[in-house]
């Protein structure tokens, strides 16, 4: 994780690490939360306001409900 952080590309990564594929690296990158959150923290939808979507409590008690 430190060495994508730095900018690794996952390619090299999977080739250091002796992986047949990409895709057998990915499933360690999908793990790192903290990498995916401070991703979507510098991401703002066109026209949307920052920050993370927070339902309102009418959503929310439609969903409960069904």
């Amino acid at each position: 994780m430190d060495l994508l952080q730095e900018g690794v590309d996952p390619s090299v990564i999977a080739l250091w690490l002796g992986h047949e594929s990409v895709e057998t690296t990915q499933i360690y990158l999908d793990a790192n939360l903290t990498l995916k959150q401070g991703i979507l923290d510098r991401t703002t939808p066109p026209n949307g306001k920052p920050g993370r979507y927070r339902p309102d409590d009418r959503l929310l008690a439609f969903l409960k409900n069904l």
